[in-house]
């Protein structure tokens, strides 16, 4: 299959476009920085930025599927890459006739969730760093993730909880809507899209998914996160 990535050369956008390439699929890496990719077998690099509908439609064409791993920092001030660029892509596929997209949201779109017996997550963490920190950008996730249900694409909002950097897939856990867990290794999202890739058992819905093997440092996840620049 011929897979266009958008992100392609974020922290989870490398797992990606790695494990993609390792399970035989063409890659078009869709990047704004196409120096910071290495050339491989099977691997196009697309420069666009993905708010940019000209250029978004010139990197999707002649591909079979979108996958977004689009993502940005913390801000203060009104964060609209989320919702621009899903406008920008599922336009384009649209036009294109490319049915099957697949994004990254977060668990923090689905207002029930809660994880389970994480106490000082629920009531000190996830209030401070996610619903005060982090309220434009999952704002502006919402409303990616409003742009996408509209249309009548084969779409997955994929959605993990607090990313941290892991360098080998592990036992994670997907679920419908949102999973009941804190942490999510980027390389098990990466997993986790392309397994459903294959498998379309979340299409159309929302897909948790969770760490369950190991565990990150919390103070390095808020700064990795959240403060400092990716």
């Amino acid at each position: 299959m011929r897979i266009a990535v958008f992100g392609a050369n974020g922290p989870t956008g490398r797992h990606l476009t790695d494990q993609a390439l390792a399970a035989g699929h063409e890659v078009v890496a869709v990047t704004r920085r196409p120096g910071s990719l290495s050339p491989r077998p099977g691997l196009a690099v697309a420069v666009a930025d993905a708010t940019d509908p000209a250029a978004v439609d010139a990197a999707i064409d002649g591909t079979d599927a979108v996958l977004s791993a689009l993502g940005t920092r913390f801000s203060k001030e009104p964060i609209t890459m989320y919702s621009a660029s899903a406008t920008a892509i599922t336009e384009a596929m649209t036009r294109h006739g490319i049915k099957r997209l697949l994004a990254v949201s977060s668990s923090i779109a689905d207002p029930n969730w809660r994880p389970t017996g994480a106490h000082f997550f629920n009531h000190v963490l996830d209030p401070l760093v996610n619903r005060r920190l982090g309220r434009t950008l999952h704002e502006d996730m919402r409303r990616m993730e409003a742009v996408i249900r509209q249309t009548d694409l084969e779409w997955t909002l994929v959605r993990p909880s607090g990313l941290f950097d892991h360098p080998v897939v592990t036992d994670y856990h997907a679920c419908e809507t949102s999973a009941d867990g804190v942490f999510t290794a980027r390389s098990d999202l990466a997993a986790s899209m392309l397994r459903e890739l294959e498998e379309r058992k979340y299409v159309r819905t929302a897909m948790g998914v969770i760490t369950t093997a190991v565990k990150p440092n919390i103070a390095k996840l808020i700064w990795n996160e959240g403060v400092k620049k990716k």
